[in-house]
């Protein structure tokens, strides 16, 4: 008796005609069948449909990071929102376990998409110069006053190991 209809059990997937309100089988109200083997969407494809091809491109570089798991995932969520993919790799140095969502973050995005990430987080690139910053070199009385302590400490240290000598 299941013909080929628009209304479909939701328990047996059968499908009947107009006329039935019911599966005789399931005894479950039918419904509206709707386009046939339709794939659910899930978080993933969602994400994917997001994200515009021209920021894609490129290797990854780091354009912000965040103090904790729950923040990172704040930009990185902020990002995909204008099109922009990216992702979260825990911040060198930190050994916190790999199960906590403690420790800092750095958000990742592809090179094409560093500008635009750049203006939505309203952060500026790091320029490493060619150069090192000069240092501005200690003023001439504490350049003296080290050499005064360090000749101190050595004598008095000198005389500690003399004392401890002669006392025994």
């Amino acid at each position: 008796m299941s013909t080929a209809g628009p209304l479909a059990c939701p328990k047996c997937a059968r499908h009947y005609p107009l006329d039935r309100r019911f599966c005789p089988d399931c005894e479950m109200p039918l419904v509206y069948a709707g386009p046939a083997e339709q794939e659910p969407i899930t978080d993933a494809h969602e994400r994917a449909r997001k994200v515009e091809p021209r920021y894609t491109r490129g290797e990854l570089v780091r354009v912000a990071g965040g103090r904790n798991q729950a923040e990172a995932e704040l930009i990185q969520n902020m990002l995909l929102e204008e099109g922009i993919p990216s992702i979260l790799r825990r911040t060198r140095g930190f050994d916190v376990p790999d199960f906590l969502a403690a420790g800092p973050r750095d958000v990742l995005v592809p090179r094409g998409g560093e500008e635009a990430a750049r203006q939505v987080l309203g952060t500026r690139a790091h320029v490493p110069s060619s150069t090192p910053p000069a240092r501005n070199p200690a003023p001439p009385w504490v350049r003296a006053l080290a050499v005064v302590l360090a000749v101190l400490l050595i004598a008095l240290v000198a005389w500690g190991v003399i004392a401890a000598v002669l006392s025994t």
